[in-house]
């Protein structure tokens, strides 16, 4: 029975050799189906069919054999080498080469070991410990060679998997079969002789696939090697060096040899174990290798195709679930640089720039006025990318450290600004925060940012024509809409009147006659106030102001609110400022009453009424839900967005145009799940009066000369 299983293998190794060499004569003429790889292959089909000789002649256990299948391992890995390198892109693969590289080395030590194991016969320890070097290095170069090809597949375009396909499937099935070879090997501490024996069948099947594959390779092979295959790969590698560093070190306690060996080893194993559960995973350690392999093996830190199509899926995502626009800009630039958090920063009415939208970054404390005027200029006129590190070395082109303002400068976690301009005109600002794995900011980042902000310039100045577009149209059909009621209105005002007139002449009863008059002359006077509200949107102020009582006139507020609301006037300081004591009353009711909207029923709302030096500061502070900035950008003070059905959403808005006609300005601070805080800003009444005769003011300016942020 033995001699008819000995022939047999015998018989199928010889017909390995007889399928390799024939297949070899029929490719060689067709070589140039497989572009760079025809040479390569050849090789490694010739010195297979030799391989399969040795074995028919001396048996598998032959140094001849073991030699020749090392041989065969490291022509196979140069024909894999030259399928990725077929398209002629060297540059691309070079971390396919040096993964090839490696692994050849790796089967390179196998010709040393061979005779290493020839020699200690005479010593088992040795051979046995040399023997599991041995099936270690083997497994480390099939699974390496598995990922390989599957990355070679992948890779390549749809037209050349038609023609990697076969050879492709080829050199998966040799190293496949040979994984769970070594692997039994490892576990039984011996070569399995039968599936040994076996592997000339697995050599007829690659003959097979190969043929199939040069049969139909007439497409073209354009490969695309990626840098997720570098990573992939490099990946293996560490995990290859770590896998073989803990066999090393375990079958080195082992060969030692003490009384404890075994608790010393599982103690190693727990611990290398745990080393890697807690260190593999890390992000910052993924950041670190991509970061390496971007500098050292690409010819380019960016891989612009995959970058380009992050970018558009972020920005074009849609739903209900999606966040806003501005935040999506944020986390566009973001990712670039792998940054984990970002602000975004828009012009303000008078130049300044205010936090628009937060993205991953709710921490960072940012001022009303988050860039003054004259360095939003600065980065409009230069289109300045700045690396703030470099600016707190000291390292400076263009003195643009004087422009960073002094919160971006303290924060530690701030670390770049990219302007985002379109058509020569600075539409925001991002700000990025640090990344896991910090480097200094070169000319690629800065060209790569500079079109994007250009890209995304564009879209946001796209989204503000719309909302403008949008709030026109709203505009005029709110005034269409309320010249109507202003009809309405002043024809029931005549009717009053008229009724008021003949009444004081026909009534008979003077008791129901000082009533009626009462009751109809006091609806006058309310629809007049009315009209004369919705006249004043335009007029700009017509009726000339005159001095308030600032501390009485917010006490009255308080007191309207009586019984309805817990209401406090917490701190007070004598101001007298010039003002149209009614507006000034109403924008304190409107913003009183939103503070109440957004409190708990017990929840106190407090104002304070202070000097502010040549101003009078009113605010209003709630502990309320709150306000992200991207609703007090787009929403707070834009009318016709109401939270409360059937409102127009005017409240604030009228609010803050009855403070600018007063030539005041009013700024809001909130900040979700806090609360908020509405400031008044209104010249006093001696200096104002004396601008106002000399013509020098303007609305929405006070008298330090800062403008209004809101």
């Amino acid at each position: 029975m033995d001699g008819v299983w000995t022939t047999l293998v015998v018989a199928l190794h010889v017909a390995s050799a007889t399928a390799l060499c024939g297949l070899g004569l029929w490719l060689y003429p067709r070589r140039a189906r497989l572009g760079q790889a025809g040479d390569a292959l050849l090789s490694a089909l010739a010195i297979t069919g030799i391989w399969a000789v040795a074995v028919a002649l001396g048996g598998i256990a032959s140094i001849g054999a073991q030699v020749f299948f090392s041989l065969s391992y490291l022509a196979w890995f140069w024909a894999l080498y030259r399928l990725f390198a077929n398209d002629g892109r060297h540059e691309s693969v070079r971390p396919i080469r040096t993964v090839v590289m490696v692994l050849a080395l790796v089967e390179a030590l196998q010709l040393g070991l061979i005779l290493l194991v020839s020699r200690m016969a005479s010593v088992p320890e040795l051979a046995q410990t040399v023997f599991q070097a041995s099936i270690t290095f083997r497994l480390l170069c099939a699974v390496g060679a598995l990922v390989l090809v599957h990355n070679l597949y992948v890779g390549a375009s749809p037209a050349g998997r038609l023609t990697l396909r076969w050879p492709a499937a080829a050199l998966a099935v040799m190293w496949l079969y040979d994984l769970n070879y070594y692997t039994v090997a490892y576990l039984f501490g011996a070569l399995p002789q039968t599936l040994a024996e076996m592997r000339g069948l697995v050599t007829l099947v690659m003959v097979l696939l190969l043929a199939l594959g040069t049969a139909s390779g007439a497409n073209e092979l354009r490969l695309r090697p990626s840098r997720s295959v570098a990573f992939q790969s490099f990946s293996l590698l560490v995990i290859g060096a770590y896998l073989v560093g803990m066999v090393v070190v375990v079958q080195g306690l082992a060969y030692v040899g003490s009384d404890f060996a075994h608790v010393i080893q599982l103690a190693f194993l727990a611990a290398a174990s745990i080393a890697a559960l807690l260190i593999l995973p890390s992000r910052r350690l993924r950041g670190w290798i991509r970061v390496m392999l971007a500098k050292h093996l690409f010819q380019h830190r960016y891989d612009y195709r995959a970058e380009w199509l992050r970018f558009t899926e972020t920005i074009a995502r849609g739903g209900e679930q999606v966040m806003p626009l501005h935040e999506r800009v944020v986390q566009a630039v973001a990712d670039i640089t792998d940054s984990p958090a970002g602000l975004l920063l828009t012009p303000g009415e008078e130049g300044a720039f205010t936090l628009d939208s937060r993205w991953q970054w709710p921490e960072i404390d940012v001022p009303a006025e988050a860039l003054s005027a004259e360095a939003a200029r600065f980065f409009e006129e230069h289109r300045f990318i700045l690396d703030l590190d470099d600016v707190r070395q000291g390292r400076q082109s263009h003195g643009e450290g004087r422009y960073v303002p002094e919160w971006l400068a303290e924060s530690r976690r701030a670390w770049a600004i990219v302007p985002l301009i379109h058509y020569q005109r600075l539409i925001a600002i991002v700000v990025l925060a640090r990344p896991p794995v910090l480097r200094r900011l070169d000319w690629e980042d800065f060209d790569l940012l500079r079109v994007v902000g250009q890209q995304l310039a564009s879209y946001l100045a796209e989204q503000a024509g719309q909302e403008a577009l949008g709030e026109a149209h709203r505009f005029d059909e709110f005034n269409r809409r309320i010249a109507f009621v202003m009809h309405d209105i002043k024809n029931l005002a005549s009717q009053l009147s008229l009724l008021a007139r003949n009444a004081e002449k026909h009534a008979d009863k003077p008791e129901f006659r000082a009533d009626m008059l009462v009751t109809l002359r006091n609806s006058t006077d309310k629809l007049n106030a009315l009209l004369a509200r919705l006249g004043r949107y335009g007029a700009n102020g017509n009726e000339r102001p005159e001095q308030v009582d600032a501390v009485a006139a917010v006490e009255k507020v308080v007191r309207r609110y009586s019984g309805q609301h817990p209401v406090h006037l917490v701190e007070r300081q004598n101001c007298t400022v010039l003002a149209d004591v009614e507006a000034f009353e109403q924008a304190l009711v409107h913003l009183v009453q939103n503070a109440i909207e957004a409190s708990e029923p017990d929840a106190p709302v407090l104002l304070s009424v202070l000097l502010d030096g040549l101003n009078c500061r009113i605010e209003v502070l709630d502990s309320g839900t709150g306000m992200s900035a991207e609703f007090i950008r787009s929403r707070l003070f834009k009318p016709f967005h109401s939270s409360k059905p059937g409102g127009f959403g005017i409240g604030a808005f009228e609010a803050r145009e009855l403070i600018r006609s007063m030539n005041g300005r009013l700024d809001v601070e909130s900040r979700e799940g806090i609360g908020t805080r509405f400031i008044i800003r209104l010249p006093l009444a001696t200096l104002a009066d004396g601008a106002l005769d000399n013509e020098e003011f303007r609305p929405g300016t006070d008298l330090t000369g800062r403008t209004e942020v809101a």
